[in-house]
């Protein structure tokens, strides 16, 4: 499976105009991603198992984005995954001498924000609205409506939302 959708990504996906977000996500249907309406997958994201993808409505896996999502990754509604960032999901056990691979499930809530070359390492939980700064890594879950940045992140700041004029 994962051959063909090589294939059918090389062919199907990548060359695709930029505005064509419904297109990618019927052929990311087809194998198998849950997707809902509005999501918008960029043709230059990387998507190592779209049949281990779900993205709740409106959600956003930007330009370069790289998903290896080989425990699987779930995205909620109108959350961001701005453009260079990693979705790790696996890692290995160094601790055993056939290092065998240990995936691991990335769930990024609704309303949350991964601003430009954020790394999110298996098994974490970005909480709902939640902001991670630019070039921050994840590694472990961060709560919801916060703000949070660095190497590894660190929540700085609770993220309070002003009204609209």
């Amino acid at each position: 499976m994962r051959v063909l959708w090589g294939i059918a990504w090389r062919i199907l996906v990548w060359p695709s105009p930029k505005v064509l977000h419904g297109w990618r996500r019927m052929v990311l249907r087809c194998f198998g991603a849950k997707l809902g309406p509005g999501v918008h997958v960029y043709p230059t994201a990387r998507i190592w198992a779209p049949w281990l993808l779900e993205m709740g409505p409106h959600a956003c896996l930007g330009p370069e984005v790289d998903c290896y999502n080989v425990g699987g990754v779930r995205i909620g509604a109108f959350a961001t995954v701005s453009q260079y960032s990693y979705l790790c999901g696996a890692t290995h056990d160094y601790e055993r001498a056939s290092m065998p691979l240990r995936p691991g499930v990335i769930e990024i809530g609704a309303r949350a924000w991964l601003a430009a070359d954020v790394f999110v390492a298996a098994g974490t939980r970005v909480g709902e609205g939640a902001v991670i700064g630019a070039r921050s890594s994840v590694y472990r879950d961060v709560p919801a409506w916060v703000v949070a940045a660095g190497n590894p992140a660190r929540v700085m700041k609770p993220r309070e939302l002003r009204s609209e004029p």
